[in-house]
């Protein structure tokens, strides 16, 4: 498929064969059993190398699958609180988001504010201001308690492990 007139071509271990036709490259590739690769189109003239193409895309492959491997995943984990919760269920619950927070997710933070509820939105800050303080070492709030409609809603991010 390369239909340039002349290339530069590399052989498999990187040493330079020169500047020829684009047949003499390909027929010299076919000699060692191996295949010419334009790996840099836009030079002049463009580079060519003999290497082995299904070995090349196999090895790329796997270093994909093992970068890929190494990753880790940032799920979000939800707490929900409610306006008349009492001492140690939100200890319990703020427990589990630290839980969350060690494992490095988000966690979001939220309360649902039912019937007169609404009538004291301020009592829902100090409660998620509270929460927060209580996951302050392993979390930092990166979104601030806001309410939408009927629910408050606060995000805490893992503080980077050191």
């Amino acid at each position: 498929m390369i239909r340039d007139r002349e290339v530069r071509v590399i052989t498999e271990s990187g040493e330079q064969l020169g500047i020829m036709t684009a047949a003499e490259a390909l027929r010299i590739a076919e000699d060692r059993d191996l295949d010419l690769v334009k790996i840099a189109p836009q030079s002049k003239p463009p580079v060519c190398k003999i290497m082995d193409y299904g070995k090349y895309k196999f090895e790329q492959q796997k270093r994909l699958k093992e970068a890929k491997k190494n990753q880790h995943q940032i799920d979000i984990k939800e707490v929900q609180l409610s306006l008349n919760i009492d001492t140690h269920d939100i200890e319990t619950k703020a427990k589990n988001a630290r839980k969350f927070l060690e494992k490095g997710d988000r966690v979001k933070v939220s309360i649902r504010f039912r019937g007169r509820e609404m009538a004291h939105p301020e009592r829902g800050l100090e409660l998620m201001a509270r929460f927060a303080e209580m996951c302050a070492d392993l979390g930092s709030v990166e979104k601030p308690a806001k309410l939408e409609g009927r629910n408050m809603l606060m995000f805490l991010a893992a503080k980077p492990a050191k």
